[in-house]
């Protein structure tokens, strides 16, 4: 990573976080699912931006996947590439959120430290950990891209849960048994959403 340039300096701009927040009734958060390949993170990501969505909540969706396709299209699945894909996406949702929206994304992220990585970068009451717990065995018989499949073959390596370790969240804002119904859940995290006065101001 390039060090930083003195030359390069951060400009304040006249519209705060503040005014967006004011002019949308709600404020700018990242909720950041973790969990497994096959937990449902991106299931239950999308059925909670829906209902946001319905509500008038501005919302965005950044997906593990869809990232790869553009943002971190350059970096594999090393570790140091893992990093700096969760790098990548804690940046840009830094700024979605800076700009009034609540922003859902749905990564595996499997190290602690990167997930506090991007938890540093926000206010403290604005990045809200969900951990999707669904027991390994679970999401290999779910297997919906058929990765599982591939890593027990020895066809996929450094795959999370088989051959990569997976850090489960010590203290998540909300740790959610991903075996429910996905409209239970959804009602958890819209719940945690609304105690926490992020949304419904």
């Amino acid at each position: 990573m390039a060090e930083h340039d003195e030359n390069v300096v951060w400009h304040p701009h006249s519209i705060t976080r503040e005014d967006r927040q004011q002019q949308q009734g709600h404020r700018g958060a990242v909720v950041w699912f973790t969990g497994l390949s096959g937990s449902g993170k991106s299931t239950l990501a999308d059925a909670v931006e829906q209902r946001l969505f319905q509500q008038g909540v501005n919302t965005f969706l950044l997906d593990g996947d869809n990232v790869r396709h553009g943002l971190c299209r350059d970096l594999g699945f090393s570790d140091a590439d893992r990093k700096e894909n969760i790098r990548r996406v804690g940046e840009v949702a830094k700024l979605m959120a800076d700009a009034g929206l609540l922003v859902l994304t749905a990564f595996i992220s499997p190290h602690r430290s990167e997930r506090q990585m991007v938890r540093e970068l926000l206010p403290a009451e604005q990045f809200i950990e969900v951990f999707v717990d669904t027991p390994l065995q679970v999401c290999e018989a779910r297997d919906p891209k058929g990765l599982y499949r591939k890593a027990r073959a020895g066809e996929l390596t450094n795959f999370t849960g088989i051959d990569a370790v997976y850090e489960a969240p010590e203290q998540p804002e909300l740790h959610l048994d991903g075996e429910q119904f996905v409209t239970k859940l959804s009602d958890e995290i819209i719940d945690l959403l609304r105690r926490k006065d992020i949304i419904d101001l």
